[in-house]
């Protein structure tokens, strides 16, 4: 992951949150403060944390892919589109080819868009080139993941802030244009080495000196880079019909390669190596904004003044498997603890001496303050007791799967009904899917041997 790509992911959750509302997001807060760091490193790891829950993390390696075909694409189209180009203004060679119509058709387009690119970025500053939206609306459609559409907006919103879309447009646009004009080029040579071209001008309205004025005009400049530029005579005669003179092709020929070189393809190259330094530049100094709202209500919670204890946040709206516990080399010694056990039972039960008892969660407070100890000292074995005769709701399970990716290895247990009460097995039932889907082992009786020893 780049560092923008971390930052596009930070701007993904914190417009998906401005307008979905604020995500479960207590495990996420309490490892951001633990790592430590300044608010906006604490923002981000909170940010990224979340992204790999929720499925963003992959749906950016999806749209990312996604973009590289869309380049793919519109890199072949450009090729193509130049190719015609050349096609188009050269012919099949069975007649004279009018040099001015011919450069018409290979760099009129061109110097148009050209020619409007530069003014909206001087006088709009932000422009919307119709290649840039192409390219973002192909790299949602091959992405394939209902969760890349966040991605995009995401993404403008970043890069607008810092006034960075300009250049990363510029980038692509100019890109594009260059592959086009290097493919026209290329097909240029081709055809006027493989077929004998004539050329000529023609005119009914201007006279025969704006033609050689603007001829040898506009090859000034590919006169001082070796390219040939028809003399006078030379032009004059051309435009009463094609020269059968070898050397007179050969002229011409060299002549509209290298206008097409100066007046094509160099100045597509420069803009497209300017906007990319514009572009690297900028991307070295983009930052999150901390006066936005979505940022800056976050400072309470990463970088508090003191202690709040305390989950105010929704239940999530799935469960979220444990992949991973405590690593074994920070890991040690075993822990018991209860969650929401009634005044009916009594509790702790006797335990081994190397068995610590974490009491009951029955409180806001005393579940942050335990996942807070947990989160510096994760024990080596976990036993968590339940009271299967309450539904397994989301908030319960999603603190015992917290618990667990708080510790090396973790039991449930589900405690027996008390004497004289039958537990309802469809609940029971519940208990062991929600179990089962989280990947947590679980037993009917107490797994204090295993606390004690790590074997059964």
């Amino acid at each position: 992951m780049t560092e923008l790509n971390n930052l596009w992911l930070t701007e993904t959750i914190r417009l998906r949150e401005e307008h979905a509302g604020p995500l479960e997001d207590l495990e996420a807060n309490r490892l951001a403060r633990n790592a430590g760091g300044d608010l906006p490193t604490r923002i981000l790891r909170r940010a990224l944390w979340l992204a790999e829950r929720d499925g963003l993390s992959t749906a950016l390696n999806h749209w990312l892919q996604g973009a590289r075909l869309a380049l793919i694409v519109l890199a072949v189209l450009a090729v193509i589109s130049g190719a015609g180009l050349a096609f188009a203004a050269l012919g099949d060679g069975q007649t004279p080819v009018n040099v001015f119509w011919a450069l018409g058709s290979l760099l009129g387009l061109n110097l148009i868009l050209l020619l409007s690119w530069a003014l909206g970025l001087v006088f709009a500053g932000e422009h919307g080139a119709s290649l840039g939206r192409l390219w973002l609306w192909l790299s949602e459609k091959l992405a394939r993941d209902a969760k890349a559409a966040q991605l995009a907006p995401a993404l403008l919103l970043l890069l607008q802030r810092h006034k960075l879309n300009r250049w990363a447009i510029g980038v692509l646009v100019n890109a594009l244009w260059l592959l086009a004009m290097l493919s026209a080029l290329a097909m240029l040579l081709t055809l006027l080495a493989t077929r004998r071209y004539g050329f000529v001008w023609e005119t009914t309205i201007l006279g025969g000196d704006t033609f050689v004025a603007l001829t040898q005009a506009l090859g000034a400049l590919p006169g001082l880079l070796g390219f040939g530029v028809p003399t006078e005579q030379m032009i004059r005669a051309s435009g009463d019909a094609a020269l059968n003179i070898e050397s007179a092709r050969q002229t011409w020929a060299a002549w509209l390669v290298g206008v097409l070189v100066v007046y094509g393809v160099v100045p597509r190259l420069l803009l497209a190596l300017f906007c990319l330094w514009r572009w690297k530049s900028g991307q070295a100094a983009l930052q999150l904004d901390l006066n936005l709202p979505g940022y800056a209500n976050l400072r309470e919670r990463l970088m508090p003044s003191s202690e709040r204890l305390g989950i105010s946040d929704t239940a999530p709206e799935q469960l979220h498997r444990v992949e991973s516990g405590a690593s074994e080399a920070r890991s040690e010694g075993a822990l018991l603890v209860a969650i929401e056990l009634d005044d009916q039972r009594p509790w702790p039960p006797h335990l081994p001496t190397s068995v610590s008892n974490a009491g009951i969660l029955d409180s806001r407070e005393s579940r942050n303050k335990l996942l807070e100890q947990l989160g510096r000292f994760p024990p080596a074995r976990l036993a968590i007791a339940c009271d299967p005769r309450r539904s397994p709701d989301r908030g319960s399970l999603a603190l015992i799967a917290e618990l667990a990716r708080n510790a090396g290895t973790t039991r449930v247990w589900l405690l027996q009904a008390p004497p004289g009460e039958a537990l309802d097995a469809e609940r029971l039932g519940d208990w062991h899917a929600a179990l089962q889907q989280l990947e947590l082992s679980f037993a009917d009786s107490a797994p204090l041997s295993w606390l004690e020893t790590g074997h059964d």
